[in-house]
Formats: structure tokens, C-alpha cells, sequence
């Protein structure tokens, strides 16, 4: 008896240290991959009461405005209003998990925003905030973009969003009429917002939703609708991201989701050029072709795109490589989202500038916990900054 004991202890105890050693690798890789584990997710994630406005074209000349109302115990119910697409509409969006809401208006008129800016007014950079409205309106107050109570203060500056801000949490609605809501106040006090299509932002136009919270096949469904409706032409968001660029300068920085391949070089292709290719084709789910010889191929190419090249983080491009791209469209600089860093990057003796981080979100607790970073171009210089509004100069 006593000799099984000791054999049963053995045993415990090599199992213990294989799975400690198993726990220990896990938690190298997570966080070598600068990845997160999910801990508890806040149940107000998936409230649906006054979760909208979810606005459609009913015609050419009016529109509906929707507002799911309801519980899953007692069912659900949409308060609809129809407006002439004449009106300014008042409309406002809750976020549940502080019982807030902020107010805007919906004009139902959409123009397409130009792709060149040159006024030496001071830019801040943001990428990849993946529907976490918390996180994004705290890290603009922080940096005085904003006060709290959702005013612009940042006078004739540039606030760029460099992509992907839908999927991968539970506020996609609110964080794109967030965004929204910003064009207007920026553009009234000389400001200007400018929201760039990452490739999370075409998944959802092009009707993959794969990587959207399951919230929103129940929103879907209220509304009496398939989830690729949601973003769809006759939806006034899914309009409203069809009329965004890719690719932007701005006072010769160039601004855009994943890179530019140093092979579109070879192309006597614009800036504007790229982004009505990319509005011609928002719809289009873009699948690698054989012949890449085309500029049109090649800027939407899932990996070499523009929306989605990774090659600057790889260590496979060159100093002259990376400038070949970046000079073609006259540029100083590119500045990207896409693929993850520890910190707002400086690379290529600041040819690129990487701005992903891993940014909290709003329902969940990770760990480790992660902070948001963004970038401040002021007066030719590049800072990092931070959610606590600390700057570092790079």
C-alpha cells in the first residue's frame, strides 16, 4: 500500500509539472503574439433595449429609422419613424454598459471626402479599435480631441482612423455612429475626421461577418433582417462606408489600413485612382487571382492590397523596397494599422509609422490588461501618445 502511495505521488506530481510547464508556454505564447485572454464578459454586452438607430432607405424619397426595444423575457419590438431623406434627422445612440447616450443628427445626403490634404494642422492617428466605443471616446477626451461631453477641441486638426474599427466586440453600432457623430462637430469648428476603410470595414460590406459579435445576428433578426443587411446599399451606414477612402495624404503623410506593396510602384497609378478602384469593388469579396499583373488586381489583393499587406513587419522589404512605394504617391511617410505592435513603432528610419496596439474592450476583462496608444504628428515631428494623454516624442 505504502509503495502505491508513492507511485500515485509520483504520478501527481509529474502531471502537475506537465501542466505547469504546458501553462507556462501558453502563457509566453499569448503574450508573444500580444494576445489577451478573456476572463468575464460584463452580460450587458448583449442588452438590446434602445440599441440603434439602424437606418434604411425605404425609397428614393424616404427613410426609416429603427430602434430595437424589448428584453428577451418579454420579446421585442422596433420603435420605427419614417423621415423624407429631405430632413436632418435627430436621432441618439445608448451604450448599455453606462446607461449612456450621446445625440447627433442623420443627414441622409452622403458626399465622398477627398484623399489630399495639405494645411500643417497637427494629426492624431488611431487604428484598430475593433468596436470598443469606451475605449475610443476615452483615449479623445484624454488627448483633449474631445471634452467629456463629446465636444471637439481639437480646432483645425486631423483625426484619422486608420481602420478596423467594426467586429470583435459589442459596440460596432455605437463606435461607427460615434465616428459619425465626430465628422459633424469636427467639420463645424474647421476640424476633420477621416475614416479609413481597413479590412474588417470591407468584410462587413461585402457581407462577411464572421468576425462580428453573435449580438448582431440577434439584431439582425429584430429587424427582420439577414446580418449582411446591416451594411448593406440600402443601409445609410453601410452608404455612409462606401463613401470612404482607403488611402489618404495628409500634409505628405500617407495614411492607410495594411501598407502599399512596393510592386504598385510599377504603376502609373494615383491616389485618387486607388480609392475609386476600391469604391468600384467595395462590394466584391476580394480572393487572390492568378494574373496580378493589373494595378486593379493588385491593390485589392488579400495580402499584398493595400487593406491588407503586412509586409513592412515581416524583416523581408528593404530600406529602397519600402521607399519605392511610399514615394510613388509622394509621400514622407505611411502611416498603418493592421498588424499588431507592442507600442506605436517607428521602422524604416521612419519611413512607417505602426500604430495597432491591443486596445481594451469595453465588456470584457483580459489579461494582461492592455492600454491604448495612438500617434501625434505636430510641427513635422511623430509622438506616441497615450490613454493617459502622455505624449513621447519617437
Amino acid at each position: 500500500m505504502k509503495f502505491m502511495k508513492q507511485q500515485l505521488y509520483r504520478y501527481l506530481k509529474h502531471v502537475f509539472r506537465t501542466l505547469l510547464v504546458i501553462l507556462i508556454i501558453g502563457v509566453i505564447t499569448i503574450i508573444a503574439m500580444h494576445g489577451s485572454f478573456a476572463y468575464y464578459t460584463n452580460p450587458k454586452a448583449t442588452i438590446l433595449d434602445k440599441e440603434g438607430p439602424y437606418v434604411f432607405y425605404t425609397n428614393d424619397s424616404t427613410i426609416s429609422v429603427n430602434y430595437i426595444r424589448g428584453n428577451k423575457k418579454e420579446g421585442f419590438y422596433l420603435d420605427k419613424t419614417i423621415h423624407s431623406i429631405s430632413d436632418t434627422i435627430s436621432a441618439y445612440c445608448h451604450f448599455p454598459l453606462e446607461n449612456y447616450d450621446f445625440q447627433f443628427h442623420v443627414n441622409p445626403v452622403i458626399e465622398s471626402t477627398k484623399a489630399v490634404y495639405n494645411d500643417n494642422a497637427p494629426i492624431l492617428a488611431i487604428s484598430d479599435i475593433e468596436s470598443g466605443f469606451r475605449t475610443f471616446r476615452d483615449f479623445l477626451i484624454q488627448n483633449k480631441v474631445i471634452d467629456t461631453k463629446l465636444n471637439w477641441t481639437f480646432g483645425n486638426g486631423h483625426l484619422v482612423l486608420v481602420g478596423d474599427f467594426v467586429d470583435r466586440g459589442f459596440s460596432t453600432t455605437q463606435v461607427l455612429w460615434f465616428c459619425y457623430m465626430l465628422e459633424q462637430r469636427a467639420k463645424a469648428l474647421g476640424g476633420m475626421v477621416h475614416f479609413i476603410i481597413g479590412n474588417h470595414e470591407l468584410y462587413n460590406l461585402q457581407g462577411k461577418y464572421e468576425s462580428a459579435s453573435y449580438k448582431y445576428s440577434g439584431v439582425a433578426s429584430v429587424l427582420g433582417k439577414q446580418q449582411h443587411n446591416l451594411y448593406d446599399d440600402n443601409s445609410f451606414l453601410g452608404r455612409w462606408l462606401t463613401s470612404k477612402n482607403t488611402f489618404e495624404s495628409i500634409n505628405g503623410v500617407l495614411f492607410t489600413h495594411g501598407g502599399i506593396h512596393p510592386d504598385i510602384a510599377k504603376h502609373n497609378i494615383s491616389i485618387s485612382e486607388v480609392n475609386q478602384h476600391y469604391r468600384n469593388t467595395y462590394r466584391k469579396p476580394y480572393f487572390p487571382k492568378t494574373n496580378q499583373s493589373s494595378p486593379e488586381q493588385l491593390i485589392t489583393h488579400n495580402r499584398k492590397g493595400l487593406c491588407f499587406f503586412r509586409g513592412y513587419f515581416k524583416d523581408t522589404l528593404s530600406q529602397e523596397e519600402v521607399a519605392l512605394g511610399i514615394h510613388h504617391f509622394n509621400g514622407t511617410s505611411v502611416v498603418v494599422g493592421h498588424t499588431i505592435q507592442w507600442h506605436v513603432s517607428k521602422n524604416y528610419k521612419g519611413l512607417v509609422y505602426g500604430i495597432d496596439v491591443k486596445h481594451p474592450k469595453d465588456y470584457e476583462k483580459n489579461w494582461p490588461q492592455k492600454s491604448s496608444e495612438g500617434l501625434l504628428i505636430k510641427d513635422h515631428k511623430f509622438y506616441r501618445v497615450y490613454d493617459t494623454g502622455e505624449i513621447e516624442e519617437l
